[in-house]
Order: C-alpha cells, then sequence, then structure tokens
C-alpha cells in the first residue's frame, strides 16, 4: 500500500503559519483502487458469510452518513442523516439485518430559531464512560452555513428510553465552517477529530484532532492532520470530512471522505500506532490512493462517510456507507435524497491493513459478495 507521512502540511506552512500551526485528520489518487495494489493487498482472511444472512443492500434507504455500533448489551444502534436535514434519529435491533425494520425514533428535533436550526447532519452515536453521547452538526436557523458541532447526552442506560439532554456546542480554536466530529479512546486519552476550514486556507475542509477532557470540550492545541493535496480529494470541492476509526494490530486506522458528493465521493485513510504522540501531524501515515471507491460495474457511486461494526460474535468486520446506484444527479448533489446505508464485510491484509475491496452490487449480501465484480 502506498502510504506517505503527512509531511506537506509542514512544507506548505512550516513557522509562516506561527500560532496557526498549533490550531491547524486520509487516501484516493486517480483510479486505483484497493485490488490495484500491490504485495500488500493479499488478503490474511475472508469474511464470514454467516453473519450476514437476511441482509440486502440497500440496508436503510434515503439516510447518508450512517453510523451503526454493537454495544456491549447485544444491541446495534443506528442513526443517519435524514433527508429534510430537520432531525436526529435513532434505532436499535439484534440483528443487522433488523435494522431495515426497525422503528426510527426521533431523539431530537431542530431549533426554530438561532443555532442548531438548520442542516443538521452526520449524527454519530458514542458511549462514553457509562454515558450515551450523539456528536452532530447544524447550522443557523436564519445563517443556514453556519454550520458547527453539537452534543447530546444521555445518561440512560438504553439511549432508546432515556431523555437527550443539549450540551452544547463544541468550542473550537477558531470560529469557521466544521461538521463530521467523531470520538475515539486510546491509551486513556480521549481525543476529537473533526472537519473545519481554516479562513487563511480558502475553501474547503481539513481534518484536525485534538484531546479532551469532557465529552463535550477540547483541551490543548488542536492540529490538522490531512489536508486535500491529492487528484480525487479535490473533484469541484476540497474536502477531507466524516472521519471513522478503526483499532487492529497495535495501529490505528482512520477513514475519511473526499471530493463533492457526488461518484467522485470515496474513502481515504490514515495510519498510525497506538503507541505514537497522535498530535503529531509526523506520526500519521497518508495513504496515496483511495481505499473505497465508486463501482461503474457494481453500479456504486460516491461511497463513503463511513463507520465500523461487527458481527454479533465480534469475528467478522464490517464497513457501514452510504451511496448511489446511479451516477447522473438531476440538481445539487447534497439536495439529491438517494445516497442510501450499505453494509458489507471486509478483510484484512497480510501486512496488517484492512482490506475494503469494492462496493458490492445491491441485492441480498451473502449473494452479491461472490457475484459481483
Amino acid at each position: 500500500m502506498k502510504v506517505k507521512t503527512y509531511s506537506l502540511y509542514r512544507l506548505l506552512y512550516g513557522k509562516a503559519m506561527g500560532p496557526l500551526l498549533m490550531i491547524g485528520l486520509l487516501m484516493v489518487s486517480g483510479c486505483q483502487s484497493p485490488a490495484d495494489m500491490s504485495d500488500s493487498t493479499t488478503v490474511e482472511t475472508a469474511p464470514s458469510t454467516s453473519a450476514l444472512e437476511g441482509i440486502s443492500n440497500p440496508l436503510i434507504e434515503k439516510r447518508a452518513d450512517p453510523w451503526c455500533m454493537l454495544h456491549t448489551d447485544g444491541h446495534y444502534y443506528f442513526t443517519a442523516t435524514v433527508p429534510q436535514y430537520d432531525r436526529i434519529e435513532l434505532r436499535s435491533a439484534d440483528t443487522l439485518a433488523g435494522l431495515a425494520q426497525a422503528d426510527a425514533k426521533v431523539i431530537w428535533t431542530k431549533h426554530d430559531s438561532g443555532p442548531m436550526g438548520a442542516h443538521i447532519w452526520a449524527p454519530e452515536l458514542h458511549h462514553i464512560d457509562g454515558k450515551w453521547y450523539i456528536y452532530f452538526a447544524a447550522g443557523d436557523a436564519h445563517k443556514i452555513w453556519n454550520i458547527r458541532p453539537y452534543v447530546l447526552e444521555c445518561t440512560a442506560a438504553n439511549p432508546m428510553q432515556g431523555e437527550w439532554v443539549e450540551k452544547g456546542e463544541i468550542k473550537l480554536q477558531w470560529d469557521s465552517f466544521s461538521l463530521d466530529a467523531t470520538h475515539f479512546e486510546n491509551k486513556g486519552e480521549h481525543y476529537l477529530v473533526w472537519a473545519q476550514s481554516d479562513p487563511n486556507m480558502g475553501r474547503g475542509t481539513n481534518l484536525y484532532i485534538s484531546q479532551m477532557d469532557t465529552p463535550w470540550s477540547l483541551k490543548g492545541k488542536a492540529v490538522m492532520i490531512t489536508m486535500p493535496e491529492y487528484d480525487w480529494e479535490i473533484q469541484r470541492f476540497r474536502v477531507n470530512e466524516g472521519a471513522a476509526v478503526l483499532f487492529r494490530n497495535d495501529r490505528i486506522f482512520l477513514t475519511y471522505s473526499a471530493s463533492s458528493t457526488d461518484h467522485n465521493y470515496c474513502m481515504g485513510m490514515l495510519t498510525t500506532s497506538q503507541d505514537a504522540d497522535l498530535m503529531d501531524p509526523g506520526s500519521w501515515s497518508k495513504s496515496e490512493v483511495p481505499v473505497f471507491r465508486t463501482s461503474e460495474a457494481n453500479s456504486q457511486f460516491g461511497p463513503g462517510h463511513n463507520s465500523f461494526t461487527t458481527s454479533k460474535d465480534g469475528q467478522t468486520d464490517i464497513l457501514v456507507y452510504h451511496a448511489r446506484n446511479y451516477m447522473k444527479i438531476i440538481g445539487d448533489p447534497l439536495r439529491n435524497p438517494d445516497r442510501h446505508t450499505r453494509i458489507q464485510p471486509f478483510t484484512w491484509n497480510a501486512d496488517g491493513t484492512p482490506n475494503f475491496g469494492k462496493p458490492v452490487a445491491d441485492g441480498p449480501l451473502t449473494e452479491t459478495l461472490t457475484s459481483t465484480d
């Protein structure tokens, strides 16, 4: 797998950025898919299909930016962006297949005025220190593009039943367009990764990381760990967003999405060691080619904004993402509701890196895994 240490950031800014260097989070080049790479992509393990019985793609229609997790209570929990951008839903089921028929409970609705009044995007559910949190992005009812990250908290054991309380906006080190916050823990430290526009760099979003002192507040500096630089990251828009974290073999893999939300949308990846200084941009290696991208042969266009889960027994790793099944979009891709939630298992290469393969065609998953390109 082609990777590089993320050093362009230093070359571009160096000491000239001054304080912004401290406050300033992955892989797609032009045409290569993971299957096109070198010997490192030799598959180490094959996914089990028994855990995928009854699943058919798309799993849930008209749900973009899907977030799915298997909790210790044995239930899968799912949330995603709804087409109206006006609320946050949560659903739960005993199985992944069951999520398709599960009732979606509205746990929060946008404000009629002011902050959190528009563009309710990309909710994520996290269980932190015995409490539930949802991270989401929202605009202002009167300034809809003033999008910032916000947090909800639920102290009940069951997030489907408890009350959700607003903890407010996550205050970042400068105030600008920012979204897609995700949380992870490593070596006892809590981290937030998010996408944000740097006013000094023009339009577009980069990925940043910071340590947290509470689930809704940051501590210390924030640093940029990836910016759009490859051709596949700058199609129509300069975008790095939608980070998700995966742990394996003492390493941290951070996937993200890039480019416009049409067929150009795709996934990249950063990699680091769990023992590394995660606040050092130089500790992150960035893939030069996409890890997951459009498959015209399988009629899957613009796959991205993913999350990760597993089978109930933990033996099968599963990628959860959205995509469309056609390329030509009428009107604004952002206003098109046909980004549906899809899932598929993934494997691991002999070098310990994930192999996401290609997005499979729609239909019963156990069949499409073996019958599509």
